[in-house]
């Protein structure tokens, strides 16, 4: 473990401690919510279109391991700005290295969480899927 990966660990515990872009977004345009029951973590996403469907604002609420909630913090400010398509197109290695720390699978299932959710979220929006939960297991 070098300097980098405590560097990148604190930037976790920040993001869990004192997270960005918590709270409802009374006007948003897509919300949906998912859980990872393995470990007990929850995310609601709530996102905000601009007019051409860019992603204008994005916001959550849950409860969860530091890893979950500090990924949904990091992702809520990644994604603004960004297209649905390229949302859509994100992997858990985006995640992973957004997060920059190794992680066991199981802790992966915690990570990619608020990305599954943004990602069921859209299919929703366009009317692709008819998801109630996200649910990682």
């Amino acid at each position: 473990m070098g300097l980098g990966s405590d560097m990148y660990r604190q930037q976790i515990l920040d993001h869990y401690k004192n997270p960005r872009n918590y709270g409802e977004l009374e006007d948003a345009d897509i919300e949906h919510v998912g859980d990872n029951p393995m470990c007990g973590d929850t995310i609601k996403m709530f996102i905000q279109l601009a007019e051409d469907e860019t992603i204008e604002r994005v916001s959550f609420i849950g409860d969860g391991c530091a890893i979950s909630q500090a990924s949904a913090s990091m992702l809520s400010g990644e994604l603004r700005g960004e297209s649905l398509e390229a949302v859509r197109e994100m992997d858990r290695d985006d995640i992973v290295d957004m997060l920059g720390v190794e992680l066991s699978p199981m802790r992966i299932k915690c990570a990619v969480l608020p990305e599954k959710v943004a990602q069921d979220a859209i299919a929703i929006y366009r009317g692709e899927a008819d998801i109630e939960e996200t649910t990682t297991e």
